[in-house]
């Protein structure tokens, strides 16, 4: 496999865990869970650098949060770009 099919891999891994990780975090705000739990510690440290950046630019919607759908639609982006560009 050459370089750049390792890159269209490496990308499509990372957008995919990035993607489940937004929505994982996205469901679990839905319920009273403990934010010291080890899941929601681990999931706020991989989303939060996406999310904290996009919540700069993304309006709340009332009481609604729209930054996780938002970066995945980046997210989504971001690979077809990496996939079509190499």
């Amino acid at each position: 496999m050459d370089l750049g099919g390792l890159l269209i891999n490496f990308v499509q891994i990372l957008v995919l865990i990035l993607q489940v990780a937004i929505i994982g975090r996205a469901i679990l705000s839905w319920f009273p869970i403990d934010p010291r739990s080890p899941l929601v510690t681990v999931l706020n440290a991989i989303t939060e650098p996406i999310l904290a950046r996009l919540r700069r630019i993304v309006p709340r919607i009332g009481m609604i949060d729209i930054t996780p759908m938002v970066a995945i639609f980046v997210l989504y982006v971001i690979q077809q770009v990496a996939v079509r560009g190499v």
